[in-house]
């Protein structure tokens, strides 16, 4: 094994000097927090307005640089453009925020139209989805604070009949995923409303994972509680005779997190510093790995030291690097670095590449310009690699 993260010849190969430039002006703003605090608040409301210059600015800078394109057929192009660098693709029907019954039937629909398009595909083995895109955000609040009534849920016949609806949208999406052998990602959200989430993604795992891994779900490191989470979910599995798909990542709520329990006078679920996320981090990659025979793991980090330390760990047990339970993956528009130099060195590697229309994945969009600006080092970070490989082009 022979990786090198600072190989910008490899993370670039796939973007033209004028894309790199473009890339690189708009990590120069992000480095700006103030800029992108004032960008974040202002864009939402600007795009309802539906000016077709502010349309067309984002569509070319931020939109371009994280996102697939509005539809399917213009996210093919860039899942091709990967596939040729030996990349495959994890793709994310990126609108959010959209509550109601029909919106919520509508998003099932897209999400199984989505897995059947991956199944023609070569280089797309999964689809992500958020079940709040199939849920209420109240419901799913209710069905965390009380866990142990029927159904996990207040004893009301409405209440009950919504939550059916919602398992049942789950469970036709992932029959439809175990059909095409597609699979299927479920994201973790905030902390109030995650148990009803691990519960239904258990129940879908106990259906559909007999023979191999279909679901998975993903656990925010950056709180204290998960490691020993995906080890009771192991357990459990492993009682219940089906095999675990897990996504480990390290969280994108956490600011949040720490608000709301400051406001409630809570214990905090967040990791006391950034050292003890890293090190539940790793140590559930090692987890995952020394049971790779009954576990599917998703190394999801734009953490150079845990992608080494999994590439590491799996070189010194003799593990392929294609073994079809071990996959990394990253943000497309992010830690190219990261992800080229696996797939050189012949790692399953991916993008998680999302697509919709402009303004249902504002939300999308407004998060990564946050998270550019406030992860240390991340935007400085890309930028130098970028002018690193701007220069050894010109040279």
């Amino acid at each position: 094994m022979n990786i090198s993260f600072d190989n910008t010849e490899n993370a670039f190969a796939y973007k033209s000097d004028k894309e790199l430039k473009s890339a690189r002006l708009l990590f120069n703003t992000m480095g700006f927090p103030w800029f992108v605090q004032l960008g974040t608040r202002l864009t939402p409301y600007i795009m309802k307005t539906g000016v077709p210059m502010v349309h067309g600015l984002i569509r070319k800078t931020i939109f371009k640089q994280f996102v697939g394109g509005e539809t399917l057929e213009e996210t093919a192009s860039v899942g091709n453009t990967l596939g040729r660098y030996g990349i495959q693709v994890i793709l994310d029907y990126g609108v959010e925020g959209k509550e109601g019954e029909e919106n919520f039937d509508r998003a099932t629909e897209e999400f199984i139209r989505v897995i059947n398009y991956a199944s023609t595909q070569t280089n797309i083995p999964f689809i992500s989805i958020k079940v709040t895109g199939l849920a209420r955000f109240e419901l799913l609040q209710i069905l965390n604070e009380a866990p142990r009534l029927r159904s996990g849920i207040h004893d009301h016949e409405e209440e009950i009949a919504e939550w059916d609806r919602v398992r049942d949208r789950m469970y036709s999406i992932c029959e439809v995923a175990a059909e095409k052998n597609i699979g299927v990602l479920i994201d973790a959200e905030e902390s109030w409303i995650q148990d009803p989430i691990d519960r239904l993604t258990m129940e879908m795992m106990e259906e559909f994972n007999k023979e191999k891994v279909i679901v998975y779900n993903t656990i925010q490191l950056y709180r204290h509680d998960r490691l020993s989470f995906l080890k009771l979910s192991h357990k459990i599995a492993r009682q219940q005779g089906f095999k675990l798909g897990m996504k480990l990542v390290r969280g994108a709520y956490m600011e949040k997190e720490r608000e709301r329990a400051l406001d409630k006078g809570m214990a905090s679920p967040i990791q006391k510093d950034k050292e003890s996320t890293d090190r539940d981090f790793d140590e559930s990659v090692r987890y995952c790995i020394e049971n790779i025979d009954d576990i599917s793991v998703i190394i999801a980090s734009h953490n150079e030291n845990s992608n080494l330390f999994a590439a590491s760990l799996l070189e010194e047990k003799g593990i392929s690097h294609k073994h079809h339970h071990v996959h990394f993956s990253q943000l497309f528009g992010m830690s190219d670095n990261i992800t080229f130099n696996l797939a050189k060195e012949g790692f399953n590697v991916s993008k998680y590449l999302p697509f919709g229309p402009i303004k249902d994945v504002i939300p999308y969009l407004m998060r990564r310009a946050k998270e550019n600006s406030s992860v240390s080092g991340q935007t400085g970070r890309e930028l130098s690699l970028i002018k690193k490989e701007l220069q050894r082009r010109r040279a």
